[in-house]
């Protein structure tokens, strides 16, 4: 099972019961209304994130919406990145950016597309909105940069981004605030005033100190918001008050240490022991708890220590998950590596196995990465990547790559042939050669002599006994994919071809994967009656394996194929046989968009354009979208066959786009999966769509 996405990013926090209201803060953000970008940039535990929902509960939510994304670590790679985004939006404003998402997620053009298509939509838009990423410095770098810099440059006058960061983020900034389209709110803006820590200790916390007390506070805290809540935590139930203050001193991390320290040991020894043995998980519910601390009463002591505002961090409104606040988690991580060190490697296999066994793989490794258990995670990864590469998560897959060694990867030619996979998908060939005849060198005596690898070495490792027996085939498809992009037409025919003699008859995701790319190559060499053959029974291959998504994808190159030739009438039948299965499906299939742009198109060139049907009802739109996505570019600087639409020449490029990303999404081997999507996928050599 894939990551699916987790809905409780898209939760705007409650504001805190403990509040001190903070005008002189709220004023200067609701300034930005004529900015396009609002900054909250301070280290940790200066009350970013309070302030931006203190400030977002009071505004008018008749006239403004609210966009928001709690952001984390995993989701640094860009189509992780933006499909939140676009999932953000959709909570303000329902329906935004569905088309956009379905190209994200299948086609993977550039981002300034995609970005593009939901910019016009957010324009049409009547209300104002704010587009919220809290925690950004997890997720930014370059990586991001070029979209997020589109988005700032193009947003909507009624439409304002606003980052809450530990760092500034890789953005234009000066330029922002030389346009004065910058509102800036900093940690010398977030410390606390002697007035607010009077406010947050007397009032909220009751502490009922006097005015020399809180002027020492606040100038050895200097404001610092973390530090004096752990100083109220620690003076609550005290006698010595004064005596404490008096030594509470030193630079943040010594205080840090301190209160905690402090804090911690008036906790009862279970709540203790509780807050140590989960504090290595990001997310924490009632049963991941109870599996991690190996104790029962996981969901009461969360709520408990909720009620007593101990840094836990509720993640929805019905307090099922939680997350301690930051700060505090590596606080007690620290101690944890202290006091208790020899759990540590227990605690990360005991969350590895429970997020192993309730289908979340990408935690499930990174937990056994972190208990030293390389064996097991390669065992995970191997076993998630064909759920992952049918849901399009090679990146996922590719972060995997810099965990695991090589020197693991390659005595497991399943695990091995999966993440080659994830690179081609990432466009990365340096290499590629090397990885697969390591993989093909387990398997040479079956190469030779059947289908089914016959020879066992006591070295090689294998966890899916499954995927083993389709490596023969699956591997000569990725030579044949290897070699199209390197512009080499016979190897990929004469791999291709392999692929076929060697794959099990009821392997039709690699057979027919196989006659796809051999469709692209004889497309480039200029015989299209050969390529459409090839492709037709690429389209048989998809509907056996019951891929019709994809089936749509391969129709419109048979098209393509035929409107090269003139033979128009072919084509919008071939457009027609694939709606009328799009029709018959339960779902709106990918790819249904881009029929009834193919089948305007022909009616356009015939000048029938009261006749054209461009878009289809259930997806309003769409067939803009995907077209500006489908332009199609020569395949590594060899043109392939250009007439026109009417066999007149300098009509047409060649089908494949540029390199390994124009078979982005097309190649991947995969059991049962969805062939489509990114880098190279054996399964659905989803072609590229004429100019317009």
């Amino acid at each position: 099972m894939a990551n699916p996405l987790v809905e409780t990013k898209l939760y705007l926090p409650r504001p805190r019961r403990s509040l001190v209201t903070r005008p002189r803060l709220s004023g200067r953000l609701s300034r930005g209304s004529d900015a396009r970008l609002i900054l909250i940039s301070a280290p940790a535990g200066f009350g970013k994130t309070t302030l931006l929902t203190a400030w977002l509960a009071a505004m008018d939510t008749e006239t403004r919406s609210v966009a928001w994304l709690s952001l984390d670590e995993s989701d640094r790679q860009p189509a992780t990145f933006w499909t939140y985004v676009i999932t953000a939006l959709q909570t303000a404003v329902p329906g935004i950016g569905a088309d956009a998402l379905t190209l994200l997620q299948s086609a993977q053009p550039p981002i300034e597309t995609i970005l593009a298509a939901v910019l016009n939509e957010l324009a049409a838009t009547p209300n104002a909105i704010d587009l919220v990423l809290d925690d950004y410095h997890l997720v930014d770098g370059p990586d991001l940069r070029a979209g997020m810099v589109f988005l700032l440059e193009h947003l909507p006058p009624h439409v304002h981004l606003v980052i809450s960061s530990r760092a500034d983020p890789l953005l234009p900034l000066a330029r922002l605030r030389a346009r004065g389209e910058l509102v800036e709110v900093r940690a010398a803006d977030l410390r606390f005033t002697p007035d607010e820590v009077a406010a947050y200790l007397n009032d909220v916390i009751g502490l009922d100190l006097t005015a020399q007390d809180i002027d020492a506070l606040e100038g050895r805290t200097e404001g610092w918001i973390a530090a004096l809540q752990l100083a109220a935590l620690s003076m609550q139930g005290r006698t010595d008050i004064g005596a404490f203050i008096a030594g509470f001193a030193g630079d943040d991390r010594y205080i840090v240490d301190y209160l905690v320290e402090e804090v911690l040991q008036r906790q009862t020894q279970q709540v203790r022991t509780f807050l140590l043995r989960t504090c290595l998980l990001d997310r924490l519910n009632g049963a991941l708890c109870d599996a991690v601390t190996g104790e029962p009463g996981g969901k009461a002591t969360l709520e408990s220590l909720d009620r007593a505002n101990l840094f836990l961090v509720p993640l929805d409104d019905n307090r099922h998950w939680y997350r301690y606040h930051h700060l505090f988690a590596d606080m007690l991580q620290a101690h944890l590596s202290d006091e208790r060190a020899d759990e540590v490697i227990e605690l990360h296999r005991r969350a590895s196995q429970w997020y192993d066994q309730n289908g979340q793989p990408s935690p499930a490794v990174r937990h056994a990465v972190a208990a030293g258990d390389i064996e097991r995670a390669a065992d995970l990864v191997e076993l998630a990547i064909p759920a992952l590469q049918r849901n399009r998560q090679e990146a996922t897959i590719r972060g995997w790559l810099d965990a695991i060694p090589y020197e693991v990867v390659r005595m497991r030619p399943v695990l091995a042939v999966g993440l080659i996979g994830a690179l081609m998908a990432g466009n990365e060939c340096e290499g590629i050669e090397g990885r697969l005849r390591d993989a093909e060198r387990w398997l040479e005596p079956a190469i030779r002599e059947s289908k089914v690898p016959q020879a066992r070495s006591e070295e090689m490792v294998v966890v899916d006994e499954q995927e083993l027996t389709r490596l023969p085939g699956v591997i000569e498809t990725y030579w044949a994919a290897l070699a199209l992009v390197g512009g080499d037409t016979s190897a990929t025919l004469r791999h291709a071809q392999l692929a076929i003699d060697r794959a099990a008859d009821e392997d039709h995701v690699v057979r027919a994967s196989a006659s796809a790319l051999s469709g692209l190559a004889l497309w480039g060499r200029g015989d299209l009656e050969a390529a459409h053959r090839a492709y037709s029974a690429c389209v048989e291959g998809l509907l056996r394996a019951g891929h019709l998504s994809d089936v749509l994808g391969c129709s419109i190159t048979l098209a393509d194929i035929r409107i090269t030739q003139g033979r128009l009438g072919e084509a919008l039948r071939t457009f027609e046989r694939a709606l009328q299965l799009a029709q018959e499906a339960r779902t709106v299939l990918r790819g249904t968009a881009d029929m009834h742009v193919g089948v305007s198109q022909i009616a356009c060139e015939r000048g029938e354009l009261q006749g054209s049907n461009p878009i289809s009802p259930a997806q309003p739109g769409a067939g803009r979208a995907h077209r500006a996505a489908a332009e199609p570019v020569p395949l590594a600087g060899r043109d392939g066959p250009n007439p026109g639409i009417s066999g007149r020449p300098g009509g047409r490029t060649h089908p494949v786009r540029r390199g390994a990303a124009g078979l982005r999404g097309r190649l991947l081997p995969e059991r049962a999966a969805s062939p489509g999507a990114a880098g190279t996928r054996a399964g659905s050599a989803t072609p590229m769509r004429r100019s317009p």
